[in-house]
């Protein structure tokens, strides 16, 4: 039995508490830690009702490494799972080190002043955590996350060759508003306006942002119309699938969500620079970010399904092989047991079993680690496990 610190609780913070709280043979205590109290609040509240459990809480500005250090030396917990905002993430690693508690996150720093996001900064951290005698685990969301563990299976398990990866996140739901953003509005618009990358016989290629597209039959939700983003996983993915040719991730949209962020663009609404108002400093992003709905907010009534595999091929016993390993998941299901949206689920029940993973002794070691360096066999059994149930589809 262990102790955690949750940091952050927003959307997929709820989530991870709810689901923690449902396995107390691993997470005996829990701290769930917001720069807003209130939040916590909420939350304790609806995981005293629905599961008949007590956690406790704090208020915690995660920028402040001496802060959350000291938070970490007086609760003592095992590990922390950090949901907050990707701009925390090197503050919080930091105050892990100090303080001698494993890590774990969702997503990969971001600096807040250039929509850039890569793993370079927390790899710069594998000495460090590895002098230390401590484990950080990175991406532990779905995608990065599940999307990585399904390419490690697919290797493991599927293929004696894999050749190209295609992962493809699709989002069949329908929130009822004209315009809002899954996760958090800064982080998800600052990620799809940027160009797309891909990479491809070594070397990463760029192409405008949602310039490129194509068609693709989600099972359960049927064809829908994906754009070629950047995402973090692809990066560690190439340094850790051999013999890769190619990969590439995808993300649908709807006609009315591109319509409404062009407008937003064109208009300067999106720019992450400040710019100056009525005799002081505002980013519009930012601005925006406070009149769009909360992602917390839209479980209630949101329905439909999301859908999110991997499409992977290459060989098996020298013939070719195609597969796609996906996970359905539904809104309404998901807001029935953890008050929460499917995307805020699929992000949070994976945080909860690599936290599992590392707690239990089934993924450990020492320093900085992606998730397709351990085994896929515990955590895949425990995701069905857990909420969110996998297949594989011959393609070929």
């Amino acid at each position: 039995m262990s102790k955690v610190l949750i940091i952050g609780a927003g959307g997929v913070g709820g989530v991870v508490a709810h689901k923690c709280a449902k396995v107390p043979e691993v997470f005996s205590d829990i701290l769930l830690a917001s720069r807003t109290l209130r939040r916590c609040e909420v939350i304790q509240g609806q995981i005293r009702n629905m599961h008949g459990r007590d956690i406790q809480i704090a208020q915690l500005d995660a920028d402040k490494v001496k802060q959350t250090a000291a938070l970490l030396r007086g609760y003592k917990p095992d590990l922390v799972i950090n949901v907050a905002l990707p701009y925390q993430d090197l503050a919080i690693m930091d105050a892990c080190l100090e303080a001698g508690v494993d890590y774990l996150d969702t997503a990969n720093y971001e600096p807040p002043d250039e929509a850039k996001f890569e793993y370079k900064w927390q790899w710069a951290y594998r000495e460090r955590y590895r002098d230390a005698g401590r484990m950080a685990l990175l991406g532990s969301g779905f995608d990065p996350g599940v999307t990585n563990v399904f390419c490690a299976y697919a290797q493991k398990e599927l293929f004696d060759e894999v050749h190209t990866i295609d992962i493809l996140d699709c989002n069949a739901g329908d929130h009822g508003h004209p315009f809002a953003t899954n996760f958090n509005p800064e982080i998800n618009i600052r990620e799809i306006t940027q160009p797309g990358r891909y990479w491809e016989d070594g070397e990463w290629h760029e192409v405008a942002p949602m310039s490129e597209s194509m068609t693709f039959d989600f099972p359960e939700v049927g064809p829908r119309k994906a754009y070629l983003l950047y995402h973090e996983e692809m990066e560690s993915l190439v340094e850790n699938i051999p013999g890769l040719h190619r990969i590439r991730f995808w993300m649908t949209f709807g006609d009315e969500y591109l319509t409404h962020l062009r407008v937003l663009q064109n208009v300067g609404m999106t720019r992450i620079d400040p710019v100056q108002f009525q005799g002081q400093e505002i980013v519009p992003i930012q601005f925006l970010k406070a009149l769009l709905p909360d992602p917390s907010s839209l479980g209630e009534n949101y329905r439909g399904k999301t859908c999110i595999g991997c499409l992977v091929d290459g060989k098996s016993e020298g013939k070719r092989k195609q597969v796609f390993i996906y996970n359905v998941c539904d809104h309404a299901v998901c807001y029935q047991e953890v008050r929460a949206q499917a995307v805020s689920y699929t992000t949070g029940v994976p945080a909860m079993i690599g936290a599992m993973m590392m707690l239990t002794g089934k993924w450990r070691g020492e320093g900085v680690f992606n998730m397709e360096e351990f085994d896929p066999a515990p955590f895949l059994e425990a995701l069905g496990e857990h909420g969110l149930p996998w297949q594989v589809k011959d393609m070929s």
